[in-house]
């Protein structure tokens, strides 16, 4: 998503490149650092930008210990409470956990964390692959206004909006640049 000149006016850029750099560095050691090094932990990215940042991380974790940490994807399209309000023909994405997640230590990688409806579906969808021993949850952006009791273990940056304002985030694998934008309405 390229941003044209002319509608600058209507986004406010909340993290640029060496923002999201930053902010992922902290998230992986933080990780090490709860779980005491990467021993039993696997990363499952959401479609579709949390797949990229859940790649990030598992490569960060593979620079600092030398493990390359089992990494998944998984699409909640058809597990969401609310699909049918969203699209009446969902574009369902791959899901690709070809790794046992029976008593694995699962973090679960989005980009945005606002309602809490998308990680309730994919704590479904996981449950369907296996039984671990705990599921956590990573996200680059915390922006409030939950409808469920859900919240992060590890948060990038929490940032307060209105309902009515979309948090975009870009990155280069999907966007062509890494950024993380407020839509105002």
């Amino acid at each position: 998503m390229n941003i044209p000149e002319r509608t600058m006016s209507k986004y406010d850029t909340i993290l640029d490149a060496s923002d999201i750099d930053r902010v992922l560095s902290r998230i992986t050691h933080k990780i090490l650092e709860v779980h005491k090094g990467a021993e039993n932990l696997t990363l499952i990215g959401i479609h579709t930008r949390g797949v990229y940042i859940a790649k990030r991380i598992q490569s960060r974790i593979n620079e600092i210990e030398g493990i390359e940490i089992p990494t998944g994807n998984i699409d909640i399209t058809l597990y969401r409470d609310d699909w049918t309000r969203i699209s009446h023909h969902p574009i369902v994405q791959a899901t690709d956990i070809s790794f046992p997640l029976d008593g694995k230590q699962i973090i679960l990688i989005d980009d945005v964390l606002f309602t809490g409806r998308t990680i309730r579906a994919a704590m479904d969808a996981i449950i369907d692959f296996g039984r671990p021993d705990r599921i956590e949850l990573a996200v680059l952006v915390d922006r409030g206004h939950r409808e469920l009791p859900i919240q992060a273990n590890y948060v990038g940056k929490f940032i307060e909006t209105r309902r009515s304002e979309t948090v975009n985030v870009l990155l280069t694998e999907h966007d062509g640049q890494d950024m993380v934008i407020i839509e105002k309405h």
